[in-house]
């Protein structure tokens, strides 16, 4: 893929990337994930390292964990095999492979490597992978194949706001979404998808209501689990767009909002998730922080929406 202007830009105001092994791992957690069929069950993330992704979306800071060029041939299975050596026994029932790109792209995860990689995911009963949806296709259901366990694939849909979604630079519309959520449902592939709060582009008294109708959309597309993630600034290219009026950084308020209406209002089928990673960075009164963040992993925890906090300092 040839870069473009945006990409050019987007690249340009980005900081230093800091080194990375393209041998090692960045990270691995063990977490307890809810499941559609109400289920609680552990789930391994591993956060390979390897080829950055080439759709340069304005509001990413993905490539941070990225090298320079493709992910070279067999890192990642020694990545993975590292990692599982690492924890500690039982093994967690499902695996998260996260390679901050696409998994079903040969530059960042070499075609020679997917049986390597498909034998190490032997003893876990569901594996998730992230992926671009312009990347889904045959080599998705080849994987599936390879797995003895249930796929699932996660795809960042960021916002069906029609005007926003024009300027991310993902370069994915609704028809090329529709279709590989078609193809995943088609072969029982389960799909995970990612909605942004924040997109940039949408007025600030309009974030919540659009992260909830984009969440709406992907449960009535298929999906089984969305995550509603806080853009994070720091890429500099968001920075570029607040000082214009067109990016707020979203706030605890707002995440809290966003979760409590998809889980009153959102399908039953579908288990929808606040993602906490850096919660601390999003702007919130101080007086009620600790139980706001609280209250919002237990609605993730049970999928239902707790009693709302009322906080003197803030009026909230």
């Amino acid at each position: 893929m040839s870069a473009s202007l945006a990409d050019l830009r987007v690249r340009g105001l980005r900081g230093i990337k800091p080194k990375a092994d393209a041998w090692r791992a960045h990270g691995s957690l063990v977490e307890h994930e809810r499941r559609p069929d109400g289920s609680t069950t552990r789930a391994l993330t591993i956060f390979l390292t390897g080829s950055e992704c080439p759709f340069t979306c304005v509001f990413c800071d993905l490539w941070r964990y990225t090298i320079d060029g493709p992910t070279p041939k067999g890192a990642l299975p020694r990545q993975i095999a590292e990692a599982l050596k690492a924890v500690e026994p039982p093994l967690p029932e499902r695996l998260k492979l996260y390679n901050a790109s696409n998994f079903f792209e040969p530059r960042a995860v070499p075609p020679s490597d997917l049986p390597a990689i498909a034998e190490l995911c032997g003893e876990f009963a569901g594996v998730t992978v992230e992926s671009h949806a312009n990347t889904i296709g045959e080599r998705t259901l080849e994987f599936a194949r390879q797995i003895p366990g249930k796929l699932e694939v996660a795809v960042g849909l960021e916002t069906i706001h029609p005007a926003a979604s024009a300027t991310l630079n993902k370069r994915l519309d609704r028809g090329r979404f529709e279709r590989a959520a078609a193809l995943l449902g088609e072969h029982g592939i389960d799909l995970r998808v990612f909605v942004l709060l924040g997109a940039p582009n949408i007025p600030t008294s309009e974030t919540v209501e659009w992260t909830v109708r984009t969440a709406s959309y992907a449960a009535t597309r298929g999906a089984s689990t969305v995550s509603v993630i806080p853009v994070r600034a720091g890429n500099g290219e968001l920075e570029r767009l607040e000082a214009l009026g067109r990016f707020s950084p979203p706030t605890l308020p707002q995440l809290e909002a966003a979760l409590e209406q998809c889980l009153l209002h959102g399908a039953r089928s579908t288990v929808f998730t606040a993602d906490l990673w850096d919660v601390d960075r999003l702007a919130g009164c101080p007086t009620c922080r600790t139980q706001r963040v609280e209250r919002l992993r237990q609605m993730n925890a049970t999928g239902v929406a707790q009693p709302r906090i009322h906080c003197v300092a803030c009026a909230g």
